[in-house]
C-alpha cells in the first residue's frame, strides 16, 4: 500500500501546477483577481482609508474586478484602472514613472491614449515566480500614499496566500487510504484540488464537469469508459456539473489497473459497464476560467 500513497503525492502534485488563481500562460485570473481585492479592502480598513477604488487587471492590462468602497470619489474608479493597467503593460510600479515626472520629464505625460498611461502611484504588478501575472491599482484612499500602500499591501499578501497554498505537503498514510477505498472516500482537498479514493460497482450517470478536470488512475478491476457525445436527459446539478443517464456517440475506452485516463472539463464522461470490484483514485483539479 506504500506505493499508492506515493501515488497520491505525484498525482497532487501535478494537480496543483493548474492553480485556481492562475492561468497558463501565467495571468490572473477571475478567482485570482477576488483574492488580491480582499488582501486591499481588509488593508484598507484596518488603516483607516476613507474610501477608494480597486481594480484588478491580467498581465495584458485587461480589466478583470473593480471594487468602489463606499465614499469613493466618482473618478476614481477610471483612475484605478489607469494605474492597474500601466503597471500591468510596463512591469513597474506606478511610482517609479510619477517619480520620472516630478524630476522634470514631462515628455512622459504625451504617450499616446492607444497606450494607457497613468503616471499616479497606486499601481504595482503583481509578480508570481519572476513573472508578471497582472495588476492592481488603487485610488481614492486618504492620500496618494495610502494609494501605493494599500497596492502593494494587495500584492504581498496575494503572493504569501498563493504561495503558501501552493506549498503544502499533504502525506496521506495506506491504513487511511485503504479505509478510503472501502468507503469511497476523500483523501486530500485543497483550494485548487481534491483526491479521492473512489469504487464503483456498477455504472453510474454521465457526467459534465464545467470546472473540474479530472484524473483518473486504476487499481483494480475493468470497465467500459465512454468520453465525448451527447449526454441524453440531462440536468443541471450545479453551476458546475451537468448529470444525465447515459451519452450518445463518444469514444469507448476499455480500461484496467495501472491505466491513466484525464477529462479535461467541459467533456462529458461515463462509466458504462463495470466489472467488479473496480477502485480507482480520482484527481479533481480546478481548471481556470
Amino acid at each position: 500500500m506504500r506505493a499508492h500513497s506515493l501515488f497520491i503525492s505525484t498525482m497532487l502534485a501535478a494537480a496543483t501546477v493548474p492553480a485556481a488563481d492562475l492561468a497558463r500562460p501565467a495571468t490572473l485570473t477571475r478567482d485570482g483577481a477576488q483574492h488580491v481585492i480582499e488582501q486591499a479592502t481588509n488593508y484598507a480598513r484596518a488603516h483607516g482609508a476613507p474610501g477608494g477604488a480597486i481594480a484588478v487587471v491580467d498581465a495584458s492590462g485587461l480589466l478583470i474586478e473593480l471594487e468602489r468602497l463606499d465614499g469613493t470619489f466618482p473618478a476614481a474608479a477610471n483612475i484605478s484602472i489607469g494605474k492597474a493597467r500601466t503597471a500591468a503593460l510596463f512591469r513597474k510600479p506606478t511610482r517609479d514613472f510619477e517619480n520620472i515626472v516630478n524630476k522634470g520629464r514631462y515628455t512622459m505625460t504625451t504617450l499616446p491614449d492607444v497606450t494607457p498611461f497613468t503616471p499616479l502611484q497606486g499601481g504595482v504588478p503583481i509578480v508570481v515566480d519572476g513573472e508578471v501575472v497582472g495588476a492592481v491599482g488603487v485610488s481614492g484612499a486618504s492620500s496618494a500614499q495610502q494609494d501605493d500602500e494599500i497596492a502593494q499591501a494587495a500584492v504581498d499578501g496575494f503572493v504569501q496566500q498563493h504561495t503558501a497554498q501552493h506549498s503544502v505537503v499533504t502525506y496521506v498514510p495506506s491504513a487511511r487510504v485503504a479505509e478510503a477505498f472501502r468507503v469511497d472516500g476523500n483523501l486530500v482537498t485543497t483550494d485548487t484540488c481534491r483526491v479521492n479514493a473512489s469504487r464503483r460497482d456498477g455504472p453510474g450517470e454521465a457526467e459534465v464537469h464545467l470546472r473540474d478536470t479530472d484524473i483518473f488512475y486504476v487499481r483494480e478491476g475493468s470497465a467500459v469508459f465512454v468520453t465525448g457525445g451527447t449526454v441524453t436527459q440531462s440536468r443541471q446539478l450545479s453551476s458546475a456539473e451537468i448529470r444525465g443517464t447515459a451519452i450518445e456517440g463518444g469514444t469507448e475506452h476499455h480500461i484496467g489497473p495501472g491505466d491513466v485516463i484525464t477529462i479535461p472539463s467541459g467533456v462529458p464522461h461515463w462509466f458504462k459497464s463495470v466489472a467488479r470490484p473496480f477502485t480507482y483514485y480520482v484527481v479533481k483539479s480546478a481548471s481556470s476560467t
